[in-house]
């Protein structure tokens, strides 16, 4: 399995710094279970049988002319077999997935660091964009519950006051909630806070570690946030002295941003950074070293992961939302590897 970060090219790792290097595909088709297996496995395997014998559409002809094509249904493209479903005016093509290569795919889905450890919904949404095989429901989330870092880092349920909802904004980083998380153990590059930041929009993250919780360091994140995604016209943070400053007043005046402060006795009115910090400090536990001062390397890959995945209250992903498309994941890369894949193999359909 690959560790990380990604490394490109020639570029090598710092010391202490595990690191991948994605210029070999002979490293890609490892993780992916070999060249030349998946056609033949996808069409020995006999817990695909019934996908097999249930085949509608031939390289975009039906087999039953005349019929109207059910979603969902069983495809063969290029001799691969899919399952193609509609999700609203979306189609979705699924690559079934034999009983050996499952195993990858989930590992991928949720252990990897650019998968996060998250929660059973969002690995299905993550899997099932991308590959199906029978009872896939039930492996992700036998799979998910049984992971033992998340296991040993599940969180306690607690007391969640009713949230006081804002206005609905429709664009992006219009309105952001700002928030600090730490002190953390202190990194071995010396940060230890991450300023938080979550577009109301789009609920698309940003998460910046910070060497202190000072209002200078805050500020000059801030600016170079801005200078990617623009300058928001409301900031919404809690009443930390942080961002009560003189120079967070002095730089929002100066760029027209209007500062919004929760109440010390309603904070829930932030509820979305809240959950989100939560969310953030859960999947650290589960990536980190043993010692805990790599976190701030693998605070761009747990971004990804989030920004990657439908929001329950969306119903798109972060990232489809700010760029107009679905971003191009790790597992995009394995179900390419698996398409591509050259092999002597004839199906049994032939």
């Amino acid at each position: 399995m690959w560790s990380y970060p990604v490394l490109v090219g020639n570029q090598t790792s710092q010391s202490n710094e595990p690191g991948i290097n994605v210029g070999q595909a002979e490293e890609l088709l490892e993780l992916a279970g070999g060249p030349g297996n998946f056609k033949r496995a996808q069409w020995e395997d006999p817990t695909l049988l019934e996908a097999r014998n249930n085949v509608q559409v031939m390289d975009g002809i039906m087999t039953q002319a005349g019929k109207i094509l059910p979603y969902p249904h069983f495809e063969v493209a290029s001799k691969l077999l899919y399952r193609v479903e509609k999700r609203g005016t979306d189609f979705i093509k699924q690559l079934l997935v034999p009983q050996n290569f499952r195993n990858t795919v989930l590992s991928l889905a949720h252990n990897h660091v650019l998968g996060g450890h998250l929660g059973v919904d969002k690995t299905k949404e993550r899997v099932l964009r991308r590959f199906y095989w029978p009872g896939v429901l039930a492996a992700i989330k036998n799979f998910c519950t049984s992971c033992p870092k998340c296991q040993l880092t599940a969180p306690t349920p607690g007391f969640r006051g009713p949230l006081v909802p804002l206005p609905i904004l429709d664009i992006p980083f219009e309105r952001i909630a700002m928030d600090l998380v730490g002190p953390l153990v202190k990194s071995a590059r010396g940060h230890q806070y991450i300023l938080v930041v979550l577009d109301y929009a789009t609920r698309y993250p940003e998460a910046m570690p910070l060497r202190n919780s000072s209002a200078k360091s805050i500020a000059k994140e801030l600016v170079l946030m801005f200078s990617r995604v623009g300058i928001p016209k409301e900031i919404l943070t809690d009443q930390g002295t942080p961002f009560m400053s003189r120079v967070m007043r002095e730089l929002c005046k100066l760029m027209g941003i209007k500062q919004l402060r929760t109440s010390v006795y309603h904070p829930q009115t932030d509820g979305l950074v809240e959950r989100f910090n939560k969310t953030l400090k859960s999947m650290l536990r589960k990536v980190i070293d043993r010692d805990g001062r790599n976190w701030d390397l693998l605070l761009p890959y747990l971004m990804f992961s989030i920004r990657e995945v439908p929001q329950a209250s969306t119903g798109f992903s972060p990232f489809e939302l700010l760029y107009g498309r679905h971003p191009r994941g790790l597992l995009d890369v394995v179900k390419e590897t698996w398409e591509q894949e050259t092999t002597p193999y004839r199906s049994v359909i032939e």
